[in-house]
């Protein structure tokens, strides 16, 4: 049986969910799926203002989801496998078989 998480493991989670509740954040964890981007390529790709970008970015960071690196004048950004994983696992530890309760449920 999987251990319940966390009450520390709850937080982090609402906090992910909530920086990937807007829709600008979301846009970027997408782009940042074909791997690492330059701040200013981030930029072009939604056509937005770079402090704008910047804001979501560090809310992204934030909850660990993206890391960055700097190099020279420019911010690179990809996403954190590790944070990912971890989030997604949140998702489909509540439609583990093992839980009593989703006998009859649809997942």
């Amino acid at each position: 049986m999987l251990a319940r998480p966390s009450a520390l493991d709850l937080a982090r989670s609402v906090k992910a969910f909530h920086a990937l509740s807007d829709p600008t954040r979301l846009r970027l964890v997408d782009l940042l799926r074909e791997g690492e981007r330059c701040v200013c390529e981030l930029t072009d790709a939604l056509g937005s203002a770079q402090n704008r970008l910047s804001f979501h970015l560090r809310v992204l960071k934030d909850v660990g989801l993206v890391l960055d690196r700097k190099e020279g004048r420019w911010v690179y950004y990809r996403l954190n496998p590790i944070q990912v994983r971890k989030l997604a696992g949140a998702l489909s530890d509540c439609c583990s078989a093992d839980k009593p309760w989703l006998k009859n449920a649809c997942c």
